[in-house]
């Protein structure tokens, strides 16, 4: 079993940046893909980023490319997800997904352990 922690989310100014993290306990998931994912206000959960197990792949839905970063620390069994030049539709609960595979893309059913989410608030 993993319990998946996300923090960091928070109030910004448009053109913002936050650095979201997401910390596994129970056990380690060094060995799996890690996803982010979000949910804005009366919209469907959608995919943001994915990282595979050793972090040498990333893969970014077209929206975040290019201002969004996702990385890992294995020895810290922690995500993150850099997000810088935030705008306005970024606005959303924010969640990090394990995967039940050392790769994995943007679809939900590819993940087994979700955790609560963090808020991510981006004013105009």
């Amino acid at each position: 079993q993993v319990q998946l922690v996300e923090s960091g989310g928070g109030l910004v100014q448009a053109g913002g940046s936050l650095r979201l993290s997401c910390a596994a306990s129970g056990r380690t998931f060094s060995g799996v893909a890690v996803g982010w994912f979000r949910r804005a206000p009366g919209k469907e959960r959608e995919f943001v980023a994915a990282i595979n197990w050793s972090g040498g792949r990333t893969y970014y839905v077209d929206s975040v490319k290019g201002r969004f970063t996702i990385s890992r620390d294995n020895a810290k069994n922690t995500v993150y997800l850099q997000m810088n030049s935030l705008k306005p539709e970024d606005t959303a609960v924010y969640y990090c997904a394990a995967a039940r595979s050392s790769y994995s893309g943007s679809f939900e059913y590819e993940y087994d352990y979700w955790g609560q989410g963090t808020q991510v608030t981006v004013s105009s």
